[in-house]
């Protein structure tokens, strides 16, 4: 471990990092091994790959919302859960004989290298002179990312969309989705092109819920959702961090509102919306003032 580290890295400074995090892995391993092995905790052994799919996005959607919180602790907590989750079920799949812990990290490191040959140097019959000056940007580099994928690799697909995973968030694959047609050249030209297409797919919207086509409402909604992610996209704001954002705001305002009409006595319902919509411009104010 430390002549590969030394190798790689910054001298004994960074070899004694990477030799405690090694250790910390090998202690999370370990504990692993225990919970999956005879004796050990009769949930864990039942659990399957199968079963743990919801717990693993779960967790990553908590690590997400804790990085949007700027909460050191609490990111160091949820990205561990991320690792658990993320490691069990490598393991479950050493147990079955198909593949390694080892194998998954030592796939993803080598996959890291041979990506980086502006780094790394020479690898896997990439980069060569020039490299660097070619990667001297995130734009060439992530141009080099998807040059290595398909032909050093061999990752062609069928279609470049083939390479979105299905089971994404919906709001996230638009995103995806677009950004991969984009690299192709299919996209609008600036964005200045793309308003007029929210606007087109909002009156078709409204024409829908005028003739009362439920299949058509739902697919101009869909529509006008994905042109908003294509606005999105050419601001560069990634879509679901900014609902999530959203989310928030309107979780706290609409708390600050039912807080105020119990305070007021005052019934929560559509007779009595002019007061919601007072305490809500207030809840608007006070963080303004904040």
């Amino acid at each position: 471990m430390e002549e590969k580290d030394m190798a790689l890295g910054d001298g004994p400074a960074r070899a004694a990092d990477s030799a405690g995090t090694a250790a910390a892995f090998a202690r999370l391993y370990e504990t692993i091994r225990r919970l999956r092995g005879p004796g050990g905790c009769p949930w864990d052994i039942e659990q399957t790959p199968e079963s743990m799919r919801g717990d693993l996005v779960e967790e990553v959607y908590e690590a997400v919302e804790a990085i949007n919180d700027r909460d050191p602790g609490h990111v160091a907590e949820e990205l561990g859960d991320v690792m658990l989750n993320a490691t069990m079920i490598a393991y479950m799949h050493e147990q079955a004989g198909q593949f390694s812990v080892a194998d998954a990290l030592d796939g993803v490191s080598d996959k890291l290298i041979r990506r980086h040959p502006h780094v790394f140097g020479e690898t896997a019959g990439f980069a060569g002179p020039g490299s660097a000056a070619r990667t001297d940007t995130a734009e060439k580099v992530l141009a080099q990312w998807d040059v290595i994928k398909r032909g050093v690799e061999g990752r062609a697909a069928e279609s470049v969309l083939d390479e979105v995973p299905r089971g994404m968030p919906t709001l996230e694959r638009a995103a995806k989705l677009q950004k991969k047609a984009a690299k192709s050249g299919f996209d609008w030209s600036s964005l200045d092109d793309v308003w007029p297409k929210v606007d087109e797919e909002l009156a078709e919207l409204r024409e829908a819920v005028r003739d009362g086509d439920r299949a058509a409402i739902e697919g101009e909604v869909g529509d006008l959702l994905f042109a908003i992610v294509n606005v999105s996209r050419h601001l560069k704001v990634d879509p679901g961090l900014a609902l999530a954002r959203t989310n928030v705001k309107f979780t706290e305002r609409f708390r600050h509102v039912e807080r105020s009409m119990r305070k007021a006595g005052i019934p929560m319902d559509k007779d009595h919306l002019r007061e919601m919509d007072l305490f809500w411009d207030e809840a608007k104010r006070n963080e303004g003032a904040r």
